[in-house]
């Protein structure tokens, strides 16, 4: 017998009755309380799967019962019995937490069917209860969760790059976690102590971004009222990283090749090179050999970024991380959004394993947000979230428009739109919110809002 269902009924027969039927049927341990104060008592002492619970008893009954159960262990699946005229009542146990309720008087096949699915309910419940254990005493590499084969090859090959000075090239789904894998590779090199700097290729123009990076001289064009350092040189001693680099076209790649082969750069309107000493780190969520095919990438260029690669595996090939990557997230946008921290359903759990997770993790960090917010108790339940809304990653690939459908080719105009048009006001600011909220005439609320939905992040404009 693989576990033992708890039933409480005041009347004799009825306790029989069920002992003798349901034991051999369900391979279940049935024990008996003959009232509902015993019925806690022995609660107190024993692990339960399942309490089948009469609704009418002397003294304490089924729905004070049923309370105090939930009261002191909610995770306990409880099943009510009523008879055929206190239908009102079970429907009241319902909403007071009870799993399903059974009139009598039952039909023995149909009664093990429903403590079949209750003790469904159990086992996945137990299991849930299991993982969120587990993560308790889960090692987080560097932010990033897993203790799949696929993550652990990850982890070892982030610290054999990291222990050397050659340029990395992390490729990846979006919404793998890039950014986290640059931030290990600096964080556990001997450039540690030196600056990490970020850059979104595809959120500045590149009539913006060739200034940005090598920085410029006084007079270099109409704006340029005085002498500027790039981004490389304020990485110095530190590591640099170009997000999305497959995005930026061949002739910005010419420019930017020198700069890998030489480690030397040349601000706009200077007649000399500096040298720069930075570590640097790439990544794309595109095929480059495919787009080297097509003409769109260098191939010479290739070589140069893909000295190390670091390919990090999309959530559906790693599934077995999910509980631990979902738990990890509760507890991080918990915190963030100053709530009690809850736990995924068994149902949720379910539907978690099985979803394909396009978006990957930034997808379901999406809709770990939701359940938070809109979760009414201490479990998020299937009902608190709509995977529908979700849209599954910000895809920044520059597919002709023409060849996609048109809701696609439509959210892809509004994405460059936005990163484009958001990303030169928040360049302009130093990354400051307000002020660019104030260059466009939004309120910064508003604009916050649409950088959430195009995942453009602040803190990459930031010198």
């Amino acid at each position: 017998m693989i576990g033992s269902i708890l039933v409480v009924d005041d009347e004799m027969d009825m306790q029989q009755l069920l002992k003798r039927s349901l034991e051999p049927a369900l391979e279940y341990r049935v024990e008996i309380a003959s009232s509902g104060e015993m019925a806690l008592s022995m609660l107190s002492n024993n692990r339960f799967d399942l309490v089948l619970a009469d609704i009418k008893m002397p003294g304490m009954d089924g729905l004070e019962l049923l309370e105090l159960i939930k009261r002191e262990s909610p995770d306990i699946t409880v099943v009510i019995m009523t008879a055929f005229g206190s239908i009102d009542l079970a429907v009241e146990a319902i909403k007071n937490g009870a799993y399903d309720f059974i009139t009598k008087p039952f039909d023995h096949n149909a009664l093990v069917l429903r403590l079949e699915k209750a003790l469904e309910r159990s086992t996945l419940l137990r299991e849930n209860l299991r993982l969120q254990k587990e993560c308790l005493d889960i090692h987080v590499f560097q932010d990033l969760v897993g203790k799949s084969a696929r993550m652990k090859k990850v982890y070892e090959i982030i610290q054999i790059a990291a222990k050397t000075d050659f340029t990395v090239l992390i490729t990846g789904e979006t919404g793998t976690g890039k950014d986290l894998t640059a931030k290990a590779v600096h964080s556990l090199s001997n450039r540690s102590r030196g600056p990490f700097v970020a850059v979104n290729c595809p959120s500045i123009p590149e009539s913006i971004l060739e200034s940005e990076l090598f920085g410029y001289k006084k007079g270099a064009f109409t704006h340029a009222t005085q002498n500027r350092a790039g981004l490389f040189q304020e990485a110095r001693n530190g590591s640099i990283f170009l997000d999305e680099i497959g995005d930026v076209s061949p002739t910005f790649q010419t420019k930017l090749l020198r700069v890998f082969q030489e480690k030397e750069i040349k601000p706009l309107g200077d007649t000399k090179s500096i040298r720069v000493d930075v570590r640097i780190i790439t990544s794309s969520n595109q095929n480059l050999l495919g787009k080297i095919s097509k003409n769109e990438f260098r191939e010479d260029f290739y070589h140069r970024l893909n000295v190390l690669t670091i390919e990090l595996p999309p959530l559906r090939e790693h599934p077995e991380d999910i509980p631990l990557i979902a738990n990890h997230l509760i507890e991080k946008h918990s915190a963030e959004l100053n709530k009690p921290v809850k736990r995924l359903s068994p149902e949720l759990m379910d539907l978690f394993l099985k979803r394909p997770w396009t978006g990957n993790v930034r997808e379901m960090e999406n809709v770990i947000i939701q359940g938070i917010l809109f979760s009414g108790s201490d479990e998020i339940k299937p009902g608190d979230v709509d995977f529908n809304k979700v849209l599954p990653g910000k895809v920044r690939s520059r597919q002709p428009l023409q060849e996609l459908p048109y809701k696609e080719a439509k959210e892809q105009t509004l994405l460059r739109f936005n990163t484009d048009y958001i990303g030169e006001l928040l360049s302009a600011s130093n990354g400051n919110v307000t002020q660019a909220a104030r260059s466009c005439r939004l309120e910064r609320q508003a604009l916050q809002q649409i950088m959430r939905r195009y995942g453009i992040t602040s803190k990459f404009f930031k010198k």
